[in-house]
């Protein structure tokens, strides 16, 4: 793919400011898509809900981060991408904005679809527009800055939301988003140069791809993978408080924990996917799940939840990289089609996983929700199984 750097006269410093402001957007898209993890209890006593209920609130946006990841490439194809991921931007202050001031769940729902279509939109351009921006050599190295958002975002976002929700409450953290992305607005549309549309993607081609064999089951995987996950990430403040009788301040310094270890999960599972990729995509939700066990099973100790959280955070944030691994080996040949039908899986195995994780919670206890969601993932392993399923 040819370079918008090497068309026009374009300083490297401007290109790596265009990469960064689309860091700092994704890392405000992650915080502000998963803030409600850490603020779901007082979110559902202020609008009158089921803890359950308010976890909807994230399956909400899965929904329409679904239809958008899907229908974007062949829209946004028709417009100036940097004017495209403005709106995405826009999109998301609007929602930030609505979530602060709502005063019933309608409206708190209605603001996180605007939510998920700024989230679907901006992840399923990102890596093409930085395919653009930068030289093919420097494609690596943006991506991880790009990346580099995402886990900045999934270590501090839970921990700060719960700890400043304490303090200001939960309509005060949202509303303390705002004037950040207002910033990182003004930086995405004073960095990105004017990239010209290059033509329409069809989005037959995406849902075409599920016609091949290994893409059909590595998607089902990947769902049952990342819905497993959901199901137990979106509830783990209620069973803190259920079992653990935490604090807010304790609450804080577990999710704190448990994203620092992410940053150790991704760079294991870089270093061990040359060789083990498809041991590595089995054995992960295994382990996820058996962790999510041990913790339910020590949930009335602090210091054994506090270690089974990190232990928790480390293996999941290495799935995200596995399966992007394998997308680059299994649909190499369509890898923009492909990477959107990996955001729409991704997407609607949140929506479900949050739905699966909140039904069992109100009609059950926060212990089904937990048990459910390691189900899940014990399915998705034996789909992977050997591996032989997902090679091309």
């Amino acid at each position: 793919m040819s370079t918008l750097a090497a068309q026009t006269q374009i300083s490297a410093r401007h290109i790596w400011s265009a990469v960064s402001s689309m860091a700092m957007c994704a890392a405000m898209l992650i915080a502000t898509e998963f803030m409600p993890v850490s603020l779901l209890t007082p979110i559902a006593s202020d609008l009158h809900a089921t803890v359950g209920m308010a976890g909807q609130a994230i399956s909400i946006s899965g929904l329409f981060a679904v239809a958008t990841s899907l229908l974007i490439p062949a829209l946004a194809g028709r417009f100036d991408r940097r004017k495209v991921l403005t709106a995405m931007a826009v999109l998301m202050l609007v929602s930030l904005v609505l979530i602060a001031d709502a005063d019933n769940f309608a409206t708190l729902m209605a603001a996180r679809a605007l939510l998920g279509i700024s989230v679907g939109g901006f992840w399923s351009l990102a890596t093409a527009t930085v395919m653009r921006l930068v030289p093919e050599h420097s494609i690596p190295r943006a991506l991880g800055v790009l990346f580099t958002g995402n886990a900045v975002a999934t270590a501090f976002a839970a921990p700060i939301g719960s700890y400043v929700g304490g303090v200001i409450g939960w309509r005060g953290v949202f509303w303390a988003l705002a004037p950040i992305v207002v910033l990182n607005l003004i930086w995405l549309w004073f960095s990105i140069p004017s990239m010209p549309p290059q033509g329409n993607q069809s989005i037959g081609k995406a849902i075409g791809l599920l016609k091949r064999r290994n893409v059909a089951f590595g998607m089902l995987a990947v769902m049952l993978t990342f819905g497993g996950a959901f199901a137990i990430f979106t509830y783990l403040r209620p069973f803190l408080e259920a079992y653990t009788h935490v604090d807010v301040a304790q609450l804080s310094m577990l999710l704190l924990g448990l994203g620092l270890a992410g940053f150790v999960g991704t760079y294991g599972a870089s270093s061990l996917i040359a060789k083990r990729l498809y041991l590595l995509l089995m054995i992960l939700p295994v382990a996820l799940g058996a962790v999510t066990i041990g913790m339910l099973s020590v949930g009335h100790l602090l210091w054994a939840v506090a270690v089974a959280m990190i232990a928790w955070g480390t293996i999941n944030s290495a799935i995200p990289v596995a399966w992007s691994t394998w997308l680059t080996q299994g649909i190499r040949d369509e890898p923009e089609s492909g990477g959107g039908l990996m955001v729409a899986a991704i997407q609607l195995s949140i929506m479900v996983g949050a739905e699966f994780g909140g039904v069992l919670l109100d009609h059950l206890s926060i212990a089904a929700t937990l048990v459910g969601g390691t189900a899940l993932l014990v399915l998705s392993s034996l789909i992977v199984g050997n591996g032989a399923r997902l090679k091309p």
